[in-house]
């Protein structure tokens, strides 16, 4: 009986030997995707808006507004996720004022108005602005 305890506690060493280092690595790799999908989602929110801006100066509205629309929202939809969001709590504050001018933008865009190409640009440069701290 006193054999079968000892090869047990022995297989548990080996098996613990083996499992703890795996974990280790896989606990990194887990770290590892979250911060890569947390730039993947603020780099996608950024070329939303890029390509808002790249489609206004260019004279077509429709495919801006679609563009600054989608990136409204999700902004909306990552400051609205709070602490788990992938802005820090100075950006959500400030982003949160940027999100006032959504209505009046997007309107410029179904009014095909010229103005509203640099009105994109301008807040591009914001928003990078509050991105880069």
């Amino acid at each position: 009986m006193q054999r079968i305890l000892i090869y047990a506690g022995v297989l548990l060493v080996v098996f613990l030997l083996g499992f703890v280092p795996m974990w280790l690595k896989a606990r990194a790799a887990g770290n590892r995707l979250a911060e890569t999908e947390r730039q993947l989602i603020l780099a996608s929110i950024k070329n939303n808006l890029a390509s808002a801006v790249i489609d206004a100066r260019r004279g077509e509205y429709e495919p801006a507004r679609q563009a600054v629309s989608e990136f409204f929202t999700t902004v909306q939809a990552e400051i609205a996720k709070g602490e788990s969001s992938s802005y820090t709590p100075a950006q959500r504050g400030q982003l949160q004022q940027m999100l006032g001018a959504r209505d009046e933008l997007i309107t410029l865009l179904a009014r095909s108005d010229p103005a509203a190409a640099d009105r994109l640009a301008n807040l591009f440069v914001t928003y990078r602005k509050i991105m880069n701290g």
